[in-house]
């Protein structure tokens, strides 16, 4: 480094702290004269500030105000018409649900005649399409549970679901199963022995449901109503006639 740089980089060090000491003494003026000013205006400048804080809040708070409202209505509007457009929307769904659950249903109802048993209730309904012809007094399974002493066990229960009428019997004779005899206490015959049969008991009329289960007459018109039976239908006189005449092999059965 020769001379003249030396000489140079002297000059600009105390050009730097000559600047550094006069902005310095800048600031402390300006720092006093804030300050004093600041400090002797105050309560004028305090009491002038108050006022117009008040004017202001007295201005603009109740625009405040008023702008809240405005928007807490239109708020309050909005929501309503968009749960109005939502019920409005699950009502049209709904609609449109429970008709085609109508279609669907009145697709599977029987053009002619079947009929409709309830086991709960021992009732039994007539119907032709979707037009009820008659509702009466019927009997069902009892749910008595029978055992032998060869450990054989029956439930007398009349089966639930859909069922077609397999064949239809005038003076229908009775066939006694086994759980006859083991029920009256005597020894069980033989398949085809002539004690099995028996005549009258069964009403003039029977319908097969097959296994064994039937729609039937009774000698017992008093405990209609009841679950009473060994699993098939009872039913009265005058109604096991027209049940006989207005349902043909394939007719449906429906029973729960």
């Amino acid at each position: 480094m020769n001379k003249e740089s030396q000489l140079y980089k002297v000059f600009q060090n105390k050009l730097a702290t000559r600047r550094w000491a006069e902005f310095k003494v800048h600031l402390q003026t300006l720092s006093t004269w804030l300050w004093k000013g600041i400090l002797r205006s105050w309560p004028k400048a305090g009491k002038v500030l108050a006022i117009l804080l008040i004017i202001g809040c007295a201005v603009v708070f109740p625009i405040l105000v008023q702008n809240s409202l405005i928007y807490l209505k239109l708020y309050q509007k909005e929501i309503t018409f968009q749960q109005e457009e939502k019920v409005q929307a699950t009502k049209i769904k709904l609609e449109k649900d429970v008709s085609l659950l109508q279609r669907k249903l009145d697709a599977k109802i029987p053009k002619g005649n079947y009929l409709i048993i309830n086991s709960a209730s021992n009732e039994f309904t007539l119907f032709k399409g979707d037009q009820r012809i008659k509702k009466d007094k019927c009997s069902t399974g009892s749910y008595i549970l029978l055992k032998n002493a060869d450990e054989q066990e029956w439930m007398f229960k009349t089966p639930k679901g859909e069922f077609r009428i397999q064949g239809k019997t005038t003076s229908p004779v009775w066939k006694k199963p086994d759980w006859a005899f083991v029920e009256d206490g005597l020894p069980v015959p033989t398949i085809n022995h002539e004690s099995r049969f028996e005549y009258g008991v069964l009403g003039d009329y029977a319908l097969s449901l097959g296994h064994g289960y039937l729609i039937h007459g009774t000698l017992y018109q008093r405990f209609l109503g009841l679950p009473v039976t060994h699993g098939c239908i009872r039913l009265g006189d005058e109604n096991l006639e027209l049940v006989y005449k207005s349902l043909s092999v394939g007719s449906k059965v429906y029973i729960f």
